[in-house]
This record gives C-alpha cells, structure tokens and sequence, in this order.
C-alpha cells in the first residue's frame, strides 16, 4: 500500500446512506439532508484524516480535488468566515483580508467551530452550515473550486470523505440551509 494510501482500507465507494452504528449524529445528519434534497454523493470511509495532505490518497480515489477548509475570524473574534479553497494553495491572511476589506483575519478558535457549525478541528466543511442556524459564519469560496464539476468534503467528521457536484452545493445545499457565499480570488505561489 501507498504511504499516501495508509490510512484508507476501504477502498469501495459508495452512494447511499451508511447504517447509523458506530457513526455520529453529526455525520447521520449530513446524509439525511442530501438524501432530502435530492443531492447525490459518493462516499468513501477512512481513518481519520486530519489535514489536506492525509487527503491526497481520498481525493484521487474519489476522483476530486479535496477542498482546505479553514475556519477564519476578525481579532474581535465577532465576525466568521469558512473559507473553502483548493488544497495545494497557501492561505495568505493579507491577500483574504484585502478581498474582504476587514482588518488581518486569523484561525478562529475550535470553541466557535463547535459552537455554530458542530465540527471539530479536522472535519471542517461546507456541510456544517447545516447547524448555523443564527447565520454566524459567512462562506468564503475560491474562484478555483467554483470552476470545479465536483469538490470534496467531510460529512462533518474525518472519518469518510465525500464527492459531491459543486453546482449541488452551490444551488441545493446553501438555499436550503439559506447561506450565500462569496467568490474570492487566491494566487498561486
């Protein structure tokens, strides 16, 4: 086996709903939703991956690009952003802040990602806007991702990784859980 393929074991996909056993509601939920909204998805389960380079072995077996997604905030820490970007890009907290005319971003800390989006450090996604209800976090997505026919995700734990249509997300997913984003632009080094 591959050292970029250690961790996965699994190497089927799949494309429905898993059994709930040993999964966490958190998980369950997101799957539940794409089967209400009629958004298809291949799944592939895996050891826990916490990092876009643990990824690179998913995202070549499901076929994608697996999106870097980081959980940003102001200094005041009153303002949220979830910046979905492509992996191999570096995230350049000037070149973000200018798009979005706000003082220097930074990471925003783990209690806030578990507070609105019930995601821990590692499972960040675009999924867990499902559970920010009060619209705390804003969605940031880079140009690259928005030109992709599919991206990859979390089901909110990095457990199992999904493929999914970008144009799902952007027209089914985000309405529904009534979140809109906003294109920016990240340069390559």
């Amino acid at each position: 086996m591959s050292e970029k393929n250690e961790l996965i074991h699994d190497f089927n996909l799949y494309e429905d709903i898993p059994s709930g056993e040993g999964r966490l509601q958190r998980e369950m939920a997101v799957y539940e939703l794409l089967h209400k909204l009629d958004i298809p998805f291949k799944r592939m389960d895996h050891e826990p991956m916490a990092t876009i380079e643990a990824c690179h072995g998913v995202d070549e077996l499901l076929g994608i690009r697996m999106c870097k997604n980081l959980f940003l905030c102001n200094t005041q820490k009153t303002v949220f952003y979830l910046l979905m970007m492509p992996g191999e890009k570096k995230f350049k907290t000037k070149e973000v802040s200018k798009q979005l005319g706000v003082a220097r971003l930074s990471f925003a800390p783990e209690e806030f990602m578990e507070e609105y989006l019930h995601i821990s450090p590692g499972a960040v996604s675009v999924m867990g806007l499902m559970n920010d209800k009060e619209m705390h976090v804003n969605l940031l997505i880079d140009e690259e991702i928005l030109a992709e026919e599919y991206l990859g995700c979390h089901p909110c734990v990095n457990t199992s990784s999904l493929r999914l249509r970008t144009s799902d997300v952007l027209h089914k997913f985000l309405p529904y859980v009534k979140h809109e984003y906003r294109a920016v632009q990240l340069r390559e080094e």
